[in-house]
């Protein structure tokens, strides 16, 4: 029988996530339990936990109270069947990829790829793994580059750092016709503002330490399976991991041969820090998202900056897309300035804007992105990305908006 009742808002959820876990004593946040090894009276259930034929905690290596805790609550922020979480968003993408790949495999990938994720990428190459980069702005683009050998396709909802917005929806339907892995990095975007799994992704990858956390204080990443992908015909999960439902084959393999066997594990201090944090979310993302949209325009405006890549711009190339796909356009944008300008001296003149290689924080920050975060690709590389030796990122914080127009206004004077 059907409820009336309607369902609650993602901020609701997401802010009685713990309590709906009951971590005990009255708390309204799991505690952070710091214990790495766990005792059995009985050692046949310890057994029992190590083959999978009971729940409960092993090693912290790979399960840990505080840390499931943060899980539980990225999955119902995603509308997930189960997360696995991390040490930080790159070791969430490698693990996952190492976990599922093969030699002799295939990916298709966005190729304005997040500066280290292409890097790692171009690494699988050496293993074994080819992976074909394209425009994936266009759907005609990825369907062009499947292979037989294709397992997996890559995006990132809005790309960093010029903003290209891929085709999310038309990808998914894609790659659900094909029955490949549909992978969306929603860093950028966050559940707050996107659900990837609404365009079909099988798995949704988010570096907890940006916007989640929000505060610039911890690392964290996630993987959480969607609930949409039929792992059952999946070539490459081993024997020992199809115990249970299908649908949970995939994300076990990744706990075992990517997070037991990588090790790359979610500290539970950070873990606390990052659900705590987690709560005001779309607080900080609304507001961050609002300022980035007026400081745009202000600088669309400008005549010392030549261009400005924002999603939310009318003249973004994807602008009409964005807005169908997205709550907000995001707090992510990068500018070009005119070429009489230098770019190290402009970042010097910002008082409130911090120089800074993160992204997400409460506090707006930018960088020269072809002299750091990109340097390594070179100028050809860079060239194909549409990433200018004067390109600034900047990543929108949550100050007022007045301040922030008035300290770039005075820092291109």
């Amino acid at each position: 029988m059907s409820s009336d009742k309607p369902a609650p808002h993602f901020d609701t959820v997401n802010l009685h996530s713990d309590r709906r876990d009951k971590p005990g004593h009255g708390a309204l946040h799991k505690p952070v339990h710091t214990s790495i090894a766990f005792e059995y009276e009985d050692a046949r259930d310890l057994a029992a936990v190590f083959q999978g034929r009971q729940s409960g905690y092993n090693y912290a290596r790979q399960q840990n109270p505080t840390v499931n805790a943060l899980q539980n609550r990225v999955t119902r922020m995603e509308g997930g069947l189960a997360t696995a979480a991390f040490s930080t968003g790159m070791a969430a993408i490698g693990s996952t990829l190492f976990a599922l790949l093969r030699k002799g495999d295939h990916v298709v990938s966005s190729s304005f790829l997040f500066g280290n994720t292409n890097s790692l990428f171009n690494s699988f190459g050496n293993f074994g793994v080819d992976v074909s980069f394209v425009d994936a702005t266009d759907v005609a683009n990825v369907e062009n580059a499947l292979r037989p050998q294709t397992r997996a396709v890559f995006v990132e909802t809005i790309a960093n750092p010029v903003t290209q917005v891929a085709d999310l929806a038309r990808i998914g339907e894609l790659c659900a016709q094909r029955k490949i892995l549909y992978i969306v990095d929603n860093t950028i975007t966050t559940p707050s503002l996107f659900s990837p799994r609404a365009v079909g992704a099988s798995l949704i990858i988010n570096s907890l330490s940006k916007y989640f956390g929000g505060h610039g204080d911890a690392l964290g990443g996630a993987v959480t399976d969607t609930g949409l992908y039929d792992w059952s015909g999946f070539p490459n999960l081993y024997d020992n991991y199809k115990t249970g439902p299908a649908s949970q084959w995939g994300l076990t393999q990744i706990r075992k041969k990517g997070l037991r066997d990588f090790g790359a594990t979610l500290a539970p201090e950070a873990a606390h820090s990052l659900a705590v944090g987690s709560e005001t979310l779309s607080l900080r993302v609304e507001r961050a998202s609002d300022n980035a949209l007026a400081l745009a325009r202000f600088l669309q405006a400008h005549p010392k900056v030549s261009k400005v890549h924002y999603p939310g711009l009318p003249q973004h190339p994807q602008h009409a897309l964005a807005s169908r796909l997205f709550r907000h356009f995001g707090a992510l944008m990068s500018i070009e300035l005119r070429e009489e300008l230098d770019c190290f001296d402009f970042l010097n003149r910002l008082e409130y804007v911090v120089s800074s290689s993160n992204l997400g924080d409460t506090r707006t920050l930018a960088i020269p992105v072809a002299h750091t975060i990109f340097y390594e690709m070179g100028a050809e590389r860079r060239a194909s990305m549409g990433i200018a030796d004067s390109l600034v990122r900047i990543a929108v914080g949550i100050e007022h908006i007045d301040d922030l127009i008035a300290d770039f206004s005075q820092a291109l004077a």
